[in-house]
């Protein structure tokens, strides 16, 4: 007989705030990157392969290795992407992709996200949460007889400029098949006290009615931000619904990126700056190749005074309304991939 509550049987596996919490611990013990900290980055992707592997997947590890990249600086700061921009000579990592076997063919849910920190910052929130939602909806997908096909992707360098995710949306558009995409990217800072949440400037000419309802709730950062575009308003909506059921409950604020998929989006969030702040994660290279795509997000360092900063550290984690982020990504999951 099983001692975990989370997985007994005649009940439906549950998200273990636990868990996520070790997971955390262990990821954010200090700052991840390739090229400024190899050592603990080498760590956390060893850690995350077994982790997943433990939990029946089929890991494959996808080394890259590409030049004349433009992206981003990773050193310590808070600036937007679009703020900081680099032209990288020449950019080595490796990716980790995951699939359950025997789940079928046809086109995939993709659930991601990455893996790396700026430096001098151990990333707890960013985005050492991300990840551990990764693994926890692993788990909860394999002690599920009925998930459909999920691929699970974890992220080289997107703090360079989104490197790894260009990557891996290639490959996985270019093998015919992916159906949707659910990008976590700093999931775990909740904020009840009013004021905590702040919005980028221009955001109420652009978005009124998000800035309207952040506003009426006394611009509290106690929700998750789910963006979205036409195409993946649906799976946004099945978030919303099962974020709320869950307990605890967390409300989910629907963001509507007015863009459409493809090239064409990404040339108008170049023209509009509040619009790109909605592409600013490993969701836009799907998004820029007609891929429908969420990101689910804390809104980073409109919310928390501690993103890129040595600061970001597991204690200022909230893992009971993590597990419930877990909760709901596994269901929009399985409700994405099912025909």
């Amino acid at each position: 007989m099983t001692n975990d509550p989370t997985t007994a049987p005649g009940r439906s596996p549950r998200p273990d705030a636990g868990r996520l919490r070790r997971h955390v611990e262990f990821l954010a013990a200090g700052p991840r990157s390739r090229r400024r900290a190899p050592d603990m980055m080498e760590r956390a992707e060893a850690y995350v392969h077994d982790e997943l592997t433990a939990a029946g997947w089929l890991v494959r590890r996808q080394p890259f290795d590409v030049r004349w990249q433009a992206g981003a600086t990773d050193r310590h700061g808070h600036r937007a992407l679009a703020l900081k921009p680099r032209l990288h000579r020449r950019l080595r990592g490796a990716n980790l992709i995951a699939e359950l076997p025997g789940r079928g063919a046809g086109p995939a849910v993709v659930i991601g996200a990455h893996l790396d920190s700026v430096s001098g910052s151990p990333g707890a929130d960013d985005n050492a949460s991300g990840v551990a939602v990764v693994l926890e909806t692993a788990r909860l997908l394999a002690a599920s007889p009925v998930a459909p096909r999920v691929v699970l992707a974890v992220f080289d360098m997107e703090e360079l400029g989104l490197i790894g995710s260009r990557q891996i949306a290639r490959e996985l558009v270019g093998d015919g098949g992916v159906r949707g995409m659910i990008c976590l990217e700093s999931v775990g800072y909740f904020a009840d006290d009013p004021g905590t949440q702040r919005l980028p400037a221009g955001f109420g000419r652009v978005f009124p009615e998000a800035s309207a309802a952040t506003r009426d709730e006394g611009y509290r950062g106690d929700f998750t931000l789910v963006v979205h575009r036409r195409s993946s308003a649906a799976a946004a909506e099945v978030w919303k619904r099962a974020a709320a059921a869950a307990s605890p409950s967390v409300s989910g604020l629907l963001l509507r990126d007015p863009r459409p998929d493809g090239l064409l989006g990404l040339l108008i969030g170049l023209a509009v700056p509040p619009a790109n702040h909605l592409g600013r994660s490993d969701h836009a290279p799907f998004w820029n190749r007609g891929v429908p795509a969420l990101m689910l997000t804390d809104t980073a360092n409109f919310r928390n005074p501690h993103y890129h900063r040595g600061t970001d550290v597991p204690e200022t984690l909230d893992y009971d309304r993590l597990a419930t982020v877990t909760e709901a990504t596994a269901v929009t999951a399985v409700s994405w991939a099912s025909p």
